[in-house]
């Protein structure tokens, strides 16, 4: 059996050194913050979206960059076998909207408890504040790991558990990026990804905190679009953010490159434009004798109506009995399609995940190994994959450290 070499201490590096391990291993993990899972402790706003409990097609449906690399480390750690793993440890699951899962208790650190207490019935050797500054070589082949402080650990097998850049307040500095390069990899150009956006249009700073739940958000490059979701967004000073927003700039982030694209929101999707016509004409009827400004309580939340009132280009003022069929029907449009313009993407310590990373096509995707360095695995983030909101992420960096954890000696 060898002896293994984890550097980093996150999802990705504890279930590669729980595996490495199981299979009888001698496995260290050297983490350079003073605690494990410090990314995992944030995620899913603090509960933790362990994985998603959709079939494997689903999954690959859900991953944005290189699914076909993932063919054979999802079929070999699915998200079911992730829900009984982390059932076996004591960590009671549940399904949320969407097949979210997570733990029954809403907390990610009992998550990080678990991984924690089986790394040590398992006799994994955990080193914090222990930053590894290169990787080593002989020739071609890994043979350990240089810390800060200049100490040599020797190591038969060493995977790379580093992360990304996203989350930089927890430790992610792009570090196994380096080690990659050093060791002859490429690595693909690094942006943020599952990030809020910021829009050009100056009413939403009116909006700012305003939580919209069953809308359906769209993103249009000129006349083609290029996504369409329903669920809830959110309103900042600089723009939008929430569940659907994040998943869009999953898909639209190369493109905002060089040019503007719109996004599109329907406040009122399960209405057609008819329904809403009538819908609307009924709530004029109600209010036919008050002005314009002070009919629309009953269609949109209280912080909303000063925006779509100015938009809709109608005097607030006007009595609702001489709003013209036109006028309405203009508003009706605006309701369906409240737009504004991207100007782009946050940066990286707001973003969940980095969408690049180390080019698959120099890593086997059966197990993980670097095509260029014997002995050396990278798993998770740091490898160019990435994917929505939901616990895909998650899932591709468990199924990818199970390949590693499982393939190593």
């Amino acid at each position: 059996m060898g002896k293994i070499i984890v550097v980093g201490g996150g999802a990705a590096g504890m279930f590669a050194a729980i595996t490495a391990a199981g299979s009888g291993n001698e496995v260290s993990i050297f983490e350079k913050n003073e605690k494990l899972g410090k990314k995992l402790f944030i995620t899913g706003k603090g509960r933790c979206n362990i994985t998603n409990a959709c079939d494997v097609e689903e999954l690959f449906a859900n991953v944005v960059s290189n699914k076909k690399f993932l063919y054979s480390s999802f079929y070999g750690c699915t998200s079911g076998d992730i829900i009984d793993f982390f059932e076996r440890l004591g960590v009671r699951t549940k399904v949320e909207r969407g097949n979210r899962v997570f733990p029954e208790s809403d907390h990610s650190s009992d998550v990080i408890r678990a991984l924690e207490r089986e790394m040590k019935r398992l006799g994994v050797k955990i080193h914090l504040q222990s930053r590894v500054k290169r990787i080593c070589t002989e020739g071609l082949v890994f043979t350990g790991v240089e810390l800060a402080d200049g100490t040599i650990a020797e190591g038969s097998s060493c995977i790379i558990a580093t992360g990304g850049l996203s989350y930089q307040s927890t430790g992610s500095s792009g570090d196994g990026y380096r080690f990659a390069k050093a060791a002859g990899h490429t690595v693909t150009e690094l942006e943020p990804s599952l990030v809020p956006m910021e829009v050009k249009d100056t009413f939403v700073k009116q909006l700012q905190g305003l939580s919209l739940r069953n809308v359906t958000v769209s993103i249009w490059d000129g006349k083609k679009e290029l996504y369409q979701e329903f669920g809830e967004m959110l309103f900042t000073h600089y723009g939008v953010s929430g569940p659907v927003i994040l998943s869009a700039s999953a898909v639209v982030g190369g493109r905002l490159k060089d040019r503007q694209l719109t996004l599109s929101i329907d406040l009122k999707p399960a209405l057609t434009f008819e329904q809403l016509d009538q819908r609307v004409l009924h709530d004029f009827e109600e209010n036919k004798n008050r002005q314009f400004k002070n009919a629309l309580g009953k269609l949109f939340p209280a912080k909303l109506i000063p925006v779509m009132t100015k938009l809709s280009g109608i005097d607030p003022e006007k009595k609702v009995n001489e709003i013209t069929k036109d006028e309405r029907q203009e508003f009706v449009r605006l309701i369906k399609g409240l737009t504004m313009t991207v100007a782009g993407l946050r940066d990286f310590n707001e973003a969940i995940i980095t969408r690049g990373g180390v080019n698959v096509r120099e890593i086997d995707p059966g197990t993980m190994a670097s095509k260029k360095v014997q002995g050396l695995f990278f798993v998770g983030e740091v490898l160019d994959l990435d994917a929505l909101t939901g616990g895909f992420n998650l899932q591709i960096a468990w199924s990818t450290a199970y390949a590693a954890g499982s393939a190593v000696n």
